[in-house]
């Protein structure tokens, strides 16, 4: 067979069209077609070995394929992250399997655990005959670097050999069924005819290259060790209500995004995937932001899964500590505070969308409501019994000293606007949930604290919001003071206890809310662009994160079925797997922005909740 052209073209893979692998340290995307085109090792944050998702198949992916046949079929085996993909051809039918081994494998080797990353990939030929090809192009540094290769023979009579890549610090050790350099593409290629029963397994190793090549894991135990641990995790789950499968996998979603040494929970294992195609609302979430694991938290405390939030608390802890006077709204896995943000120019951008961005600038803004979303998260680990500590509750407190002392400090708010701070609506009611929990913790389980001072800031801050958070000529509460534009934020008032969902003046938002954020196809914009308010060019597509809001908003003041369409609404616009990226387009009928999103999935988790148990599951304050 002649050697396959060079795709020169900017990645357009519709994201639904990805799946997800993890291995709760780094994860990697799998197109329908059978190309990895991400993968970052060993980190979630660390340099991609392959980066076609960002810029065209000369920076890197592994395909794997029948080239003259179709999918017929994919799926997750159970629940887990084993990926299975069905090709069938004119002769025959094969399956491709594709997944991260996780610790279970490892047999008590930590030092493994900690210095390797490990994909395997794996064609069976279940029917007929089956002609399969694979093609790897590596490429280390985002695909900048070409690496130096070196070979070798394992097993000539059945064609097992392996490929070493090395690139500065980084290798990657190839071994499997042998594939030879293509000069003119650069890439490792080896085409294979398979007739029934016949099996090819390739395992990709990433370790540090100053260490020796590691064992490959044994292919059948690290498969069946992978899907028991998935399983596992699936298992403790007690939710009981609609949407089960649904709320199952958004669980799994959360587990796979949350690195298993730290406890650190990334926003989306990619980054620059844009908020507007050929846009540069293109930002890098493989960081750990206080306020998505904080609503983490509170989902996995609801769905019974206690112990393993307590896990977050520690990393937060960790965080925080000697630096709880200067809280910062993200930090890297391990509680880096510095993630400078700078661009990649020699990448074209999914969809030509530029510019490709490594780190987050917003790292430095300053927040008003992060403190609020964590002591609502720390105050649902109490209830729910985790008992706090002496350094536990002393942090909590100190991180209260810095909300109080920046009581009159103005933000970016929620949204990481790029533009001059404000006085945000949704900021401000999050501090008075901030001081709220710290009261509750005081009266409801016997923690010290300066109740009074609490007591005071909270119920200034509800006055104040009450006064000028609230518009009375346009009946609603506006984004920022004085403004008089909407914010989708503006629903979690209700979410904290600060209103009753039935308020009328919640009631009077949201109507304004749907006027003029909801789209003609029933999906929900976060704020209005286009006003200068967040200082970045262009436009967005629907929040879906806000959708799922709206459907919580509906199912708590009596308008479930409302609830029910447009939840149904959202869900066939995820992917086939049960994948939902941060963003909808309607117009192009695609999902946008970083994939798979932890946002929401959160959402998702909670829209179903309530619509299941419709109520109020907050005891609101509005009558102080």
């Amino acid at each position: 067979m002649s050697s396959p052209a060079l795709n020169p073209t900017p990645s357009t893979v519709p994201l639904e069209k990805y799946a997800l692998l993890s291995d709760m340290r780094t994860a990697a995307l799998v197109s329908e077609g059978g190309s990895i085109d991400w993968l970052c090792v060993p980190r979630f944050d660390s340099q991609a070995i392959f980066t076609a998702l960002l810029g065209t198949e000369e920076h890197g992916h592994w395909l794997i394929d029948a080239p003259a046949g179709r999918v017929s079929a994919r799926r997750y085996l159970d629940d887990s992250f084993v990926l299975e993909t069905t090709w069938t051809t004119p002769t025959g039918v094969a399956t491709v399997t594709d997944f991260m081994p996780i610790d279970g494998h490892l047999e008590g080797d930590e030092k493994r655990h900690f210095s390797c990353t490990d994909l395997m990939r794996v064609v069976r030929c279940i029917e007929g005959e089956v002609d399969i090809r694979s093609i790897m192009r590596l490429r280390f540094d985002y695909g900048r670097a070409s690496p130096y290769y070196r070979y070798r023979v394992i097993d000539a009579e059945n064609n097992i050999g392996e490929i070493l890549s090395v690139a500065g610090p980084d290798s990657v050790h190839l071994r499997g069924p042998y594939l030879t350099l293509n000069e003119d593409t650069n890439s490792h290629r080896g085409f294979f005819h398979l007739r029934e029963n016949d099996q090819l397994e390739w395992v990709l190793t990433w370790f540090p290259s100053h260490r020796q090549i590691p064992n490959p894991p044994d292919y059948s135990k690290a498969k069946d060790i992978t899907r028991r641990a998935w399983h596992d995790w699936a298992d403790i789950s007690n939710y009981e209500g609609e949407y089960a499968t649904e709320v199952d996998r958004s669980l799994l979603v959360l587990r796979a995004l949350t690195d298993a040494r730290t406890g650190g929970i990334v926003a989306s294992p990619t980054t620059s995937l844009p908020e507007e195609f050929r846009g540069q609302r293109n930002w890098d979430y493989r960081y750990v932001w206080l306020r998505d694991s904080a609503w983490t938290i509170e989902v996995l405390v609801e769905a019974g899964y206690t112990e393993r939030a307590s896990a977050w608390r520690d990393w937060l802890l960790r965080a925080i500590a000697g630096d709880s006077k200067q809280l910062r709204i993200m930090y890297g896995l391990r509680g880096e505070r510095h993630l400078p943000e700078f661009e990649l120019n020699h990448l074209p951008g999914y969809a030509d969308s530029r510019p490709v961005r490594i780190g987050n600038g917003a790292a430095e803004q300053y927040q008003a409501d992060v403190v609020g979303e964590v002591m609502i998260a720390l105050e649902t680990l109490r209830d729910a019994g985790i008992e706090e500590d002496l350094f536990s509750w002393d942090l909590q407190k100190s991180i209260l000293d810095f909300q109080a002392e920046m009581f009159d400090v103005k933000d970016h708010g929620i949204w990481e606007m790029r533009s001059e701070p404000a006085y945000f609506t949704h900021g401000r009611a999050m501090m008075w949930a901030a001081f709220d929990r710290g009261i509750k913790a005081v009266e409801k389980h016997g923690l010290s604290g300066p109740v009074e001072e609490w007591r005071e800031l909270r119920d200034t801050l509800r006055e104040e919001i009450l006064t000028h958070g609230w518009n009375d000529e346009l009946q609603s509460f506006t984004q920022t003071y004085g403004s008089t534009d909407v914010d989708a934020s503006l629903l979690q008032l209700a979410q904290i206890g600060f209103l009753p969902y039935d308020d009328h003046r919640m009631l009077a938002t949201v109507d304004r809310i749907e006027k003029e954020l909801l789209d003609a196809h029933g999906f929900l914009h976060r704020y209005p662009t286009g006003t200068g308010v967040d200082g970045i060019a262009g436009s967005e597509y629907p929040f879906l994160l806000c959708s799922f809001w709206l459907i919580e908003q509906y199912a708590h003041s009596g308008r479930i079925d409302e609830a029910r369409e447009s939840m149904d609404r959202i869900l066939a616009v995820s992917s086939d797997l049960g994948l939902l990226a941060e963003e909808y387009s309607p117009t192009h009928q695609r999902l946008a922005g970083n994939y798979p999103q932890a946002f929401s999935h959160l959402g998702l988790i909670r829209a179903a909740a309530a619509i299941s148990h419709p109520g109020t599951p907050v005891d609101p304050e509005a009558s102080r």
